[in-house]
C-alpha cells in the first residue's frame, strides 16, 4: 500500500476539473452497482452550480481522490440537507484511507456551513463508520432502506421523501 501521509485535501480548483472526470470514470470501472455515469454526474452538478462542497485529495501534485456534496430536497423543500457523492479514489489507492479522509473533511465543511444533515446511498458498514444510519424516516424511491442512510449534522432528524439534484440524471 502506498504511503498517503503527505496527502492534502483542498477545495476543487478549475485546473482539477479534467483530472476529476478522468479519476471518477476510472474509479467506478467494474463497480457492481455503478451506472458508469458518475463522472457525468459530477460535471452536471458543477455546471448547475450544485456542488456545494467539492474537495480533492492531492498527493505529490496529482489528484488522487474527489468527493462532492450537493443539496437534496425533502418533500420538495430545501431544508439544509445534502447528498454525499460521488466519492472517487484512484483505483490503485482504494482501501487506503483516501475516501475516508475526503468524506470526513467534506462532512466537517458541511457542518461549518450550517448544514442540517446529509444522506448517502451506499454500503451500510462503510458509511456507518462516519455515523450514517438507515434508522431514519427518510425515503428514496424503491431503494432498499438499509442502503439509504442519513446523518444529522445540526438540528432535528428529517422526515420525508428525498429528491437528489437533477444532475444525478446525467448521461
Amino acid at each position: 500500500m502506498r504511503d498517503i501521509s503527505p496527502m492534502i485535501i483542498r477545495p476543487e480548483a478549475s485546473k482539477d476539473i479534467p483530472y476529476i472526470r478522468t479519476l471518477t470514470d476510472s474509479a467506478f470501472v467494474g463497480v457492481e452497482h455503478s451506472s458508469q455515469t458518475e463522472g457525468a454526474i459530477v460535471d452536471a452538478l458543477r455546471d448547475a452550480w450544485a456542488l456545494t462542497v467539492s474537495l480533492v485529495a492531492e498527493l505529490e501534485g496529482s489528484v488522487i481522490g474527489h468527493v462532492g456534496f450537493s443539496p437534496v430536497l425533502i418533500d420538495g423543500q430545501d431544508i439544509g440537507w445534502f447528498g454525499l457523492g460521488p466519492v472517487s479514489v484512484s483505483p490503485g489507492l482504494q482501501g487506503g484511507g483516501v475516501g475516508s479522509a475526503l468524506i470526513k473533511a467534506g462532512l466537517d465543511k458541511l457542518t461549518s456551513l450550517g448544514a442540517k444533515g446529509c444522506v448517502v446511498l451506499g454500503d451500510p458498514p462503510y458509511y456507518g463508520r462516519f455515523g450514517f444510519s438507515s434508522d431514519h424516516a427518510l425515503r428514496y424511491g424503491h431503494v432498499p432502506p438499509e442502503y439509504f442512510q442519513s446523518l444529522v449534522l445540526g438540528g432535528q432528524p428529517a422526515v420525508g421523501d428525498v429528491t437528489y439534484h437533477t444532475g444525478f440524471e446525467a448521461a
